[in-house]
């Protein structure tokens, strides 16, 4: 299993017990609301399982949610699959006032499936003929709206200015 740590507050007069199992749903098999297709699959197969809550001490209605994943519900090697599985949705839950991933244990069968980049460090140094300190970029912003003409002068700014790269924000 892929063990998770949440540090989790609920909303004023939900339980934490009713929040640590929101948790562990809605970040797995949960919907807002039971659907009819529920019945069409083993849920308890599929579904993260909150194995542990402890209250946090010295904070308020604060309690860390200790959540147990399958394996089997991450695509090996992926890293994105696995993180957007784990923390994509359950962040915005209504029944969390905040929410906040604290640690997280990956077994090592599991982390050997992540291949890495292609290539590290020193050929990206290589490519720029840059040694010895920081690799520095940005994100160009606004993300959207710009036109290619002001896109391009934008890069051209950052990089007069001293940034090794610029990087869209995956719109253009």
């Amino acid at each position: 299993d892929i063990l998770a740590a949440f540090r989790v507050t609920p909303q004023p007069g939900v339980p934490p017990e009713e929040a640590r199992a929101a948790v562990a749903a809605e970040s797995s098999t949960g919907t807002w609301t039971t659907v009819w297709t529920d019945g069409l699959t083993s849920l308890d197969r599929y579904k993260g399982r909150c194995y542990h809550i402890k209250v946090v001490v010295g904070e308020e209605n604060q309690y860390i949610a200790y959540v147990a994943y399958p394996l089997h519900l991450f695509e090996e090697g992926s890293v994105t699959n696995m993180f957007t599985s784990i923390v994509g949705n359950v962040f915005g839950f209504k029944a969390l006032r905040a929410l906040r991933l604290e640690d997280l244990r990956i077994p090592p069968s599991y982390s050997k499936t992540f291949q890495g980049p292609p290539h590290g460090i020193q050929v990206e140094r290589d490519k720029l003929n840059k040694y010895g300190r920081p690799l520095l970029g940005c994100t160009i912003k606004p993300k959207l709206g710009l036109s290619a003409k002001n896109y391009g002068r934008a890069v051209y700014e950052c990089l007069r200015g001293g940034l090794d790269f610029t990087k869209d924000d995956e719109n253009v």
